[in-house]
């Protein structure tokens, strides 16, 4: 739960000079390592890493200008969070390894394996961006609106409502970890905050990768909660979580879908106890 004391946070730095923060907890045969979503940080996985570290490591980065990592003038988008967490395995020696990715860290992590198939044995998605596509006319519309709700600009207000928005009941204990996102917000500049939302917003909805999806060739779990408020955006696709997720899902070769009832788009933590069932059996 997140009244428990922090995980240590580590620091491991990229060749591009970004140090990135990561939790590293636990042992076993499997190592997994966590990837967050959009304005989210490793500590989202709190209640997962809780629970599977007691049999496996568990490892939740901090992407490049989110949480505890550096934040600077980087060239922010699917590939370049890509290509730094594939960075970030090597250095650590991390070899065939189980990706779980929430949200944009899920079209992340279908970057990431697509583009370096040999890095992981199984993929983990869960609620994840990147089965939904978009025409020029769909992105401009989209962008249009987050900018008109104004969700994600660096106002305290904002950044609550839209984590609230993300869970279908909002849990009492994720105050603190909302908190702590609001004060990571508020250590840095405006100007910074707002382009580097910006730019992940843009490569979500550029750099897609649902064409990517039937070369997958490792075993896949994906999850989804049913009344997920954000996947699809449904001013402009006007369908259900649940079709969305079975049309991105059949794409897969090797992939098992769960939709989740009476659950948001923080599944791994609405129904974390449930959530962690299905991966540790997953995991084997």
């Amino acid at each position: 739960m997140f009244e428990h004391d922090n995980f240590r946070i580590n620091k491991l730095q990229l060749d591009n000079g970004c140090n990135v923060a990561y939790i590293d907890e636990g042992s076993g045969k499997e190592t997994l390592l966590f990837i967050h979503g959009l304005a989210t940080y490793a500590n989202s996985w709190r209640m997962n890493i809780d629970d599977l570290k007691q049999h496996h490591r568990c490892i939740a980065i901090d992407l490049p200008g989110n949480g505890y990592s550096d934040k600077g003038d980087y060239p922010y988008g699917i590939g370049f969070f890509a290509e730094s967490v594939y960075e970030f395995i090597q250095k650590l020696k991390l070899d065939k390894i189980i990706v779980i990715g929430h949200s944009m860290g899920g079209q992340v992590s279908i970057k990431l394996i697509t583009d370096h198939p040999d890095v992981c044995k199984k993929l983990i998605l869960c609620a994840p961006a990147g089965f939904e596509t978009f025409n020029g006319i769909e992105r401009a519309l989209y962008e249009g609106s987050v900018h008109f709700f104004d969700f994600f600009s660096t106002e305290e207000n904002s950044l609550r409502k839209v984590i609230k928005s993300s869970f279908y009941k909002y849990p009492p204990m994720v105050e603190e970890m909302l908190q702590e996102l609001v004060d990571l917000m508020k250590d840095q500049s405006i100007s910074h905050y707002r382009k580097m939302i910006e730019a992940c917003i843009k490569g979500m909805l550029s750099e897609e990768v649902f064409d990517k999806l039937s070369t997958i060739q490792q075993p896949t779990l994906v999850l989804f909660g049913e009344r997920d408020a954000l996947i699809p955006n449904r001013l402009i696709h006007p369908i259900s979580t649940k079709r969305l997720a079975e049309r991105g899902a059949a794409e897969i070769p090797n992939s098992k879908l769960v939709v989740i009832d009476h659950c948001g788009h923080f599944l791994q933590i609405e129904k974390a106890e449930f959530a962690n069932s299905l991966m540790s059996e997953f995991i084997g």
